[in-house]
């Protein structure tokens, strides 16, 4: 009798081991997934004000390092003036791929690193008075005070 107790207990210790171990795994992958998700929200968040020409709210989702490349009132002027006027187009439609995970990457070789990064990489179609085109650019989610912010690549 005393055997068969012993081995329910073993038993019974070894099916809680496994669902910590379990419970402990899935936490880390929330953990991660979520990270990646909220890259992710964040890239389309922008490209959808983008498509509607909301040109100052995309404005407001870059890194500080990216506001310091343009004012607002410069980049809301460009983007419309060259997407939308050059272009012929009043909106677009795009495409992100699956974000990957970079352990730190910097804007350009001036800026500091930032840790914890997500590469994705977005395709623009535009049909317009030229005919269709793509745009493919690889772009960079960061926090930057707790906030997911947006990045270009400035490196040569």
């Amino acid at each position: 009798m005393g055997l068969r107790k012993h081995q329910q207990n073993s038993i019974l210790k070894i099916i809680f081991g496994l669902l910590v171990a379990v419970m402990i795994l899935f936490a880390f992958k929330i953990l991660f997934s979520s990270s990646e998700k909220q890259a992710k929200e964040t890239a389309e968040e922008f490209y959808s004000y983008e498509q509607e020409g909301e040109f100052s709210s995309s404005w407001e989702l870059f890194h500080s390092s990216m506001k310091k490349k343009f004012t607002k009132g410069h980049y809301i002027q460009d983007r419309a003036h060259v997407f939308m006027n050059h272009f012929g187009v009043d909106t677009f439609t795009y495409t992100l791929s699956k974000p990957e995970k970079l352990k730190s990457w910097s804007m350009s070789k001036e800026d500091t690193a930032i840790k914890d990064v997500y590469k994705l990489t977005v395709i623009q179609t535009f049909k317009g008075k030229y005919g269709n085109f793509d745009i493919e650019q690889d772009i960079f989610v960061g926090k930057e005070k707790d906030e997911w912010t947006i990045m270009w690549d400035y490196n040569k």
